[in-house]
């Protein structure tokens, strides 16, 4: 049996302004209101996020407690800006929890997505450095924590802890090493590798062998086309031939991994 594949095929929706920053909150007294700013995401980066930016070895406790202090963080709808390339980067932007996609917006108004991350992970940590403009839009695809950290508050705290300026050097090497992997791929695997690692890499594994898993989808058709160099028929195809091959099943905006081991083979061309 074959299984459609079917996905939302329109724009996001633009905001023409963010959201206000808003400072990390502190500590309230237990008979006071739950406020939307009171949420425990909201509150400051905890370990999770620190260690999911910046990976081992670790941050310590003290640069936790430090970038906490000076982070300013932000709640953002779905579909509103995060940040536009005519902005000015005067801070290291990552989002905390949610999902975001990174793109262009053209003259026809609608968003092209060329790479989706989700939280924790940095979404801009170079052009504050640089002093220049934000080299993509960013566009908030779900509800998400973004934290901002000031470039001079950042370069203060390198000052004071000579360790974080390593552990932010080796996080910028790390996200410039995936991008070169990412343009290998484009360029020297065909289209079914491609995206069987598209799929690899966001498998939430479902057993305790690793041979099922989970695939959500929360992106448009075309724009996973996009981000494999491909049209969108042709992976309407591949997610048919996939199936038929018995790797995946689709249902609805969810890609049943039936058989991971052997999804991964295609996904190193084999």
């Amino acid at each position: 049996m074959q299984h459609s594949f079917q996905m939302p095929d329109g724009a996001l929706a633009e905001r023409s302004a963010r959201p206000p920053l808003r400072p990390t909150t502190t500590a309230r007294p237990s008979a006071a209101p739950v406020r939307d700013d009171d949420r425990p995401e909201t509150r400051g980066p905890d370990a999770r996020t620190w260690q999911g930016l910046f990976g081992t070895p670790a941050l310590s406790t003290a640069e936790q407690l430090a970038l906490s202090s000076v982070a300013r963080m932000r709640t953002v709808p779905a579909g509103a800006a995060v940040f536009d390339r005519r902005d000015s980067a005067n801070a290291l932007v990552l989002v905390q929890s949610g999902d975001v996609a990174l793109g262009y917006r053209g003259a026809d108004g609608v968003f092209h997505i060329e790479r989706p991350v989700r939280g924790p992970a940095w979404l801009d940590q170079s052009s504050a450095w640089l002093h220049e403009n934000h080299a993509l839009d960013a566009r908030a695809t779900t509800e998400a924590v973004i934290v901002e950290l000031p470039r001079d508050a950042v370069q203060a705290l390198i000052e004071r802890y000579p360790a974080l300026g390593r552990h932010l050097v080796a996080s910028l090497a790390r996200e410039v090493q995936t991008l070169q992997m990412n343009t290998h791929e484009l360029m020297h695997k065909d289209a079914p590798a491609r995206f069987a690692a598209w799929l690899v890499q966001r498998i939430e594994l479902t057993d305790a062998a690793g041979l099922r898993g989970v695939v959500r989808l929360t992106e448009r058709k075309r724009d996973i086309a996009s981000q494999l160099a491909i049209t969108p028929e042709t992976l309407s195809r591949l997610m048919r031939s996939l199936t038929r091959q018995g790797v995946i099943s689709v249902a609805g905006y969810n890609v049943q991994v039936l058989d991971a081991p052997a999804l991964r083979q295609i996904a190193t061309g084999g």
